[in-house]
């Protein structure tokens, strides 16, 4: 498989995306002739999972340099150097949206940050809260699931992710100039675009709650942020993942990228 260059070619309006090649995130810069050698565990997916020869190709990307092609030079049985060809898709930016999430346990927490990268989610902060079951997390591991869903979608951006924080800590730092979207059951505007469209496009956070939700503390000094737009998602009562997927949804057609 080659690169087509024209077929690479980017416009706002439309990405064209190779999703039938092997795509693999490397943490090498990218460039024309860069050598990248593989760790052990891709090697291994490359050569013995996949059994690519020397001359095959595959799409590589780091999250900065955009996608290219590049060319298997060499194989071992945990070796495997690949060589850069081609630029097939320039880096593209996304929303800058911050995603605020209370912790979950393991599974339901992979798929928070497997939907978020693919909903163009910029940074992933977790946090623990007043009623929070779970207070530690494999930051390795989520970033192993991130890494995944961007190679399995096509994306090309990687959302950074901050260590395990306290909600309280998370609070006393914030940027005021970047609205901080709190989905709240008892918001006064039922309408999640009418509230939405008080918010201009730039930067943006979504924050959603423990299974539990927020103590009356937490939502109390939620309440009182002057950058705080208070979401409803509708009557019915989701689960935390959902509830982020469809207010990380909401805002990416609203203030993001979908507009």
């Amino acid at each position: 498989m080659k690169c087509d260059i024209e077929l690479a070619r980017v416009t706002r309006d439309m990405a064209i995306r190779d999703l039938t090649s092997q795509r693999l995130f490397v943490e090498t810069d990218l460039h024309e002739a860069a050598a990248v050698d593989c760790d052990a565990t891709q090697a291994n997916y490359l050569v013995n999972v996949l059994r690519l020869k020397v001359g095959e190709t595959v799409l590589v990307f780091n999250g900065r340099d955009g996608e290219w092609a590049a060319d298997v030079a060499e194989t071992a049985k945990r070796k495997c150097r690949l060589i850069v060809r081609t630029i097939c898709r320039a880096q593209e930016a996304g929303p800058d949206t911050l995603y605020v999430f209370a912790l979950l346990k393991r599974t339901r927490l992979e798929t928070i940050v497997q939907k978020a990268t693919e909903l163009g989610a910029a940074q992933l902060q977790p946090v623990t809260t007043d009623h929070s079951q779970v207070d530690r997390v494999n930051l390795q591991r989520l970033r192993a699931n991130v890494i995944e869903a961007a190679e399995q979608c096509g994306i090309l951006r990687v959302p950074d992710i901050h260590p395990v924080m306290r909600l309280d800590h998370v609070l006393d730092q914030w940027e005021l100039q970047r609205p901080l979207v709190f989905c709240d059951e008892g918001a006064e505007i039922t309408s999640p675009i009418a509230a939405l469209n008080a918010v201009s496009p730039g930067p943006v956070a979504v924050l959603i709650g423990p299974e539990g939700g927020f103590s009356p503390r937490e939502r109390s000094r939620l309440l009182g942020m002057p950058s705080v737009v208070r979401l409803s998602l509708g009557p019915r009562i989701m689960r935390a993942d959902t509830a982020g997927i469809a207010a990380l949804a909401l805002v990416n057609a609203t203030v993001g990228d979908w507009r």
